[in-house]
């Protein structure tokens, strides 16, 4: 079995058989007993005698889910896009399995518009390592509700990577359009399973495809080393399907469509969607600082196993145990203590780590954490306030004063690489440069590559040691001029090139 990322594929059939059973009940119903029935005879021969074929009228509440159908994906798909990636990367030709050969490479997946000036959600994978991105906005036929133009007729428009997080698999895009048809989440919409669902996207490249099918579980932890968790369904997905919204029968996305479990590569009705709630924790995050910011309590936990249930005397020798209370955090001040059983999260049950972990994951930070937990033989409910884990470039962005770390040419605020900052950022390559803490979303720049974290050492040919020697060398460039960016990312070194706008 594997897992392969992916998303929708062409219509279902499901309700096109049960329409024609429920057809052929409500005939059988309707029909005299068949005793009773008048025998048959057959039409009188002759030249241009021909008997009555016409199908009979079908159930009223068939053809009224019929449109309601119909009304739904000709609302919702509009405001599904598709993601043209193009990028570079590995292949080896037959009989040369020694030598890599780097080419390059175009990949479709799925978008969702979440707001109506060009911001939208797909998954990470789509979009990883991607040298241009594009869209392709969806173009409907005049005078038709669910037709879509022909491919050479729709919009494509180039497309900025806002942020990524690669924990949840989503991405946020940008594209210079506004006016835009969106699609609104319904994070506050609990899904339950047998709950009827429709998968939108570009299935092997087919953009506008609808697929239809039910929720089949809802939490599925597919790792269980990761706190993650999705909504399984059997709606079928295929490649290309990535990032398209898992909408329901009111046209709220309830999830992000994102793999696929499958031993033949194709749907095999086990599709599986980031949950709207997650989806939206990570979109409000992206958007306002390019970043993700995860949720805490000031408290540690760890599964418990046989032989911690025995040397502690715990009631139980399975589930997750409390092992450290931050002093002063949310956690002490609720009086949660070293030792105590967690039970349950906001009503979920909690049996593994992992479990725990994605319940804090996809807590609201408005809102307190309900704790039950078990005291010795006491079982103890606590209401525990959610605070954001604020990570190190937060704390510095929050004491940037924008005045004069802004480099309006990039479009980015930066600080001087000093003794402080080193020491939070590790060993570096280079000794000198300057760190990437945030951006300036709101100017018109050009797509420079750039992430908060980074640290830049050169521009073209000129060394940078300061922001005063980086705003220097960028204000003389011209438009349409190259720039070449020397970046150090993730302790490795990289090259960003771009044209200035």
């Amino acid at each position: 079995m594997s897992f392969s990322r992916t998303s929708l594929s062409g219509i279902s059939l499901l309700w096109f058989w049960l329409g024609l059973a429920s057809l052929a009940q409500a005939q059988q119903t309707a029909a005299p007993p068949a005793q009773k029935a008048a025998p048959h005879k057959s039409p009188p021969a002759g030249r241009g005698k021909t008997s009555d074929t016409r199908p009979s009228e079908p159930p009223p509440v068939l053809r009224e889910l019929n449109n309601a159908l119909q009304s739904l994906v000709a609302r919702v798909s509009p405001a599904v896009v598709q993601v043209l990636v193009t990028g570079y990367g590995t292949a080896s030709p037959s009989g040369r399995t020694e030598t890599a050969l780097i080419v390059r490479q175009h990949a479709v997946g799925s978008g969702v518009i979440l707001d109506s000036d060009g911001y939208i959600m797909t998954n990470a994978h789509v979009v990883e390592g991607a040298q241009r991105i594009r869209v392709a906005l969806p173009m409907a036929v005049e005078g038709s509700q669910s037709a879509f133009a022909p491919a050479a007729r729709r919009p494509i428009l180039d497309a900025k990577l806002v942020g990524i997080h690669k924990e949840s698999d989503l991405a946020l895009l940008k594209i210079e359009e506004t006016n835009l048809p969106t699609l609104s989440l319904g994070a506050a919409r609990s899904a339950h399973e047998g709950q009827l669902v429709f998968a939108i996207g570009s299935p092997e490249g087919l953009q506008n495809s609808a697929t239809m099918g039910v929720v089949s579980a809802v939490a599925r932890q597919a790792d269980p080393s990761k706190p993650m968790i999705y909504i399984q369904t059997d709606a079928p997905i295929n490649h290309g399907n990535s990032g398209g919204p898992l909408v329901d029968m009111d046209g709220y996305v309830v999830g992000i469509n994102t793999f696929i479990l499958s031993q033949s590569g194709g749907s095999e009705g086990l599709g599986f969607a980031i949950p709207a709630r997650v989806v939206r924790f990570v979109y409000e995050s992206l958007r306002k600082y390019g970043h993700v910011h995860r949720t805490e309590i000031g408290a540690g936990a760890q599964a418990i196993t046989p032989d911690l249930a025995e040397g502690l005397h715990l009631a139980q020798s399975w589930g997750v145990i409390v092992s450290d209370v931050k002093p002063g955090g949310p956690a002490a001040a609720a009086g949660l203590k070293v030792q105590d059983v967690v039970l349950t999260a906001d009503g979920r049950s909690i049996q593994t780590l992992p479990a725990l972990t994605a319940a804090l994951y996809l807590h609201r930070l408005d809102e307190v954490l309900k704790l039950e937990i078990l005291r010795g033989k006491e079982k103890l409910t606590l209401e525990i306030p959610a605070i954001e884990q604020r990570d190190q470039m937060d704390q510095l962005q929050d004491a940037t004063d924008p005045e004069k770390s802004l480099v309006p040419h990039l479009g980015i605020l930066a600080i001087d690489l000093n003794d402080q900052l080193r020491s939070m950022v590790g060993t570096l390559r280079i000794p000198s440069g300057v760190v990437v803490v945030g951006r300036a979303a709101d100017l018109t720049i050009p797509d420079t590559g750039l992430q908060t974290g980074d640290i830049i050492h050169s521009l073209n040919t000129t060394r940078i040691d300061s922001v005063d020697s980086l705003r220097a060398a960028v204000g003389p460039l011209k438009t349409n001029d190259a720039v070449v960016l020397q970046v150090e990312r993730d302790g490795g070194l990289l090259y960003l090139t771009f044209e200035m706008e």
